[in-house]
Formats: C-alpha cells, sequence, structure tokens
C-alpha cells in the first residue's frame, strides 16, 4: 500500500454530536490518524426513523465522505450500524465498520452470568441487532434491552450530571436492575457522556460496556490488517482534522470542544441533501 493511501483520513459520520465520544477515542488510541467528521444535526435524531430513510441518509454521508477520500469510514451511530451497515458494506470498496459489533463481543467476553443489558434508542433496540450479534457469539445469553430515548437530548443539552437527568436515568434503568444482569452495553454514542451517572445507579457490579471505545480498538485492528495504519506524526500545535453537519454549525463546535482533546476552530455546515 503506498504511502499516500495511507496518509488519507478516517471517516466518520453520526446523526449528530454523540459520534464525537468515537472521534475522542479514535484521538487517544490512533494518534496519528487525521479524521473527516460529519453531524447530520439538521436530521437528528436518527432513532425513530424508518430504515429505509436511515439507509437514504447513510448513503448521502457516505457519498460526501468518499468525496473527501478518505480511507476508511466508521459510521459511529448505533441507529444507522444496525440498520444501514450490511448494505452499505456490499456498497463500497473501502473498509467500514460500525459500532454495534466491537460492543457485543466485549460484552460476551465480558459477562459472567450471561446476563447482558443494553441501552439505546428506539430504533436500535427494536432492531434486535445487538441481540443477535451476542447470541451468534453465545447461545446462551440473555439480553435485556431498554430504549432511553431522552438521554439524547439530556447530553445535547449538557445536562450530563443534573437532577432531572439522574431522575429519568433512574427510571429507565429500573427494569434492568432487576433483571440481575452483570454486563450492560451503552448502546449509543451519546450515553458514555452519561457514563458515571448510568454506573452509580446501576451499582459496582455491573461492568459498563462503551462501545466507542471498543469500535476505535476495532479501527486499529482493521487498519493494520488492511496496512492502512499512518505512520507519520501529525503536526504539532495544527488541527488536521475537519469537521461538517448538516445545520448548527456554532452549538456543534462548542459542544465538540467541551468533550474532544483538541480544539475545533470551525465545523462547517454543508447541503447532504447534494450527495
Amino acid at each position: 500500500m503506498c504511502i499516500d493511501e495511507k496518509d488519507k483520513p478516517i471517516g466518520i459520520f453520526d446523526s449528530g454530536v454523540g459520534g464525537l465520544t468515537v472521534v475522542r477515542e479514535v484521538m487517544r488510541n490512533i494518534p496519528k490518524e487525521r479524521i473527516v467528521y460529519f453531524g447530520d444535526t439538521a436530521r437528528v435524531p436518527y432513532g425513530s426513523k424508518s430504515k429505509e430513510t436511515i439507509l437514504r441518509y447513510s448513503r448521502q454521508i457516505v457519498r460526501f465522505l468518499r468525496s473527501q477520500d478518505v480511507k476508511a469510514i466508521v459510521i459511529a451511530c448505533n441507529t444507522a450500524s444496525a440498520l444501514a451497515l450490511e448494505e452499505l458494506s456490499r456498497e463500497i470498496t473501502i473498509p467500514i465498520i460500525g459500532v454495534v459489533k466491537p460492543g457485543a463481543k466485549v460484552a460476551c467476553a465480558t459477562t459472567k452470568n450471561n446476563r447482558v443489558g443494553v441501552i439505546g434508542t428506539k430504533g436500535t433496540i427494536s432492531s434486535g441487532l445487538y441481540t443477535d450479534f451476542i447470541r451468534q457469539i453465545n447461545p446462551h445469553i440473555h439480553v435485556v434491552g431498554k430504549a432511553c430515548p431522552l438521554f439524547v437530548p439530556l447530553v445535547e443539552e449538557n445536562w450530563l450530571k443534573d437532577p432531572v437527568t439522574v431522575e429519568v436515568a433512574t427510571r429507565y434503568l429500573a427494569e434492568l436492575k432487576e433483571q440481575n444482569i452483570d454486563t450492560l452495553i451503552l448502546g449509543c454514542t451519546h450515553y458514555p457522556l452519561l457514563r458515571s451517572t448510568i454506573g452509580k445507579i446501576m451499582g459496582e457490579q455491573v461492568t459498563l460496556v462503551n462501545p466507542a471505545y471498543e469500535t476505535a480498538c476495532r479501527l486499529r485492528e482493521l487498519l493494520h490488517e488492511e496496512h492502512l495504519m499512518n505512520e507519520t506524526s501529525l503536526e504539532e500545535n495544527k488541527n488536521p482534522h475537519r469537521f461538517y453537519v448538516s445545520d448548527a454549525a456554532e452549538s456543534f463546535r462548542d459542544f465538540a470542544n467541551s468533550i474532544l482533546p483538541c480544539e475545533i476552530e470551525k465545523a462547517k455546515k454543508i447541503n447532504i441533501e447534494d450527495y
């Protein structure tokens, strides 16, 4: 593989800001890689939309990322991973991964009592994809899914430890606490930002699985396998990453700067419907 190919950026996309948790883990775990991120902030949330709509949106975004000459794509959205990854992987030639499989694999390796919980959007939970992947690995694992749709707007309001968020989380998670799970998958990219709150409610006996971190680890493996790992360090004091959104660029930038390890000067708004 030529050096030019290795120097190309990684494309990462999500329905909004939640995928920035994946970006954060990629920056931490594969620090030499450049990133082109797209957040579909005009059409968020994805969790309540149909498979046909999610597939159409995802194809548009993939076409945009291909126009940015990326070498691999990460679907940093559980809903799009659940509903669009399989078809997209057949339609493009560059590597593409989602966030569902890495999290499912780690949950299977982590559980001791074969009882795993999954929290996510309505779309992710109703798709049953986490359950399907987990049972392919270990058919003896009992999976309990719970949709937590209010978590996304609470995170985007930055109410991470607000009493309202604690109350909502307590009510959502009460059902899972009764199911004697010992492992809980944070099945939406927004949810790692609520990790401490969720952890306190579930207790120390429940291990939380963060698919954002596991996806970054899988991406690193994939880049090695495909001989695509960038081998030259990024220039210091320069931000090599590019961020695009379909709306609300300033609020996106402010949120990104509150969670990422580097400063983002701007996010560029584009018309994704052009792709």
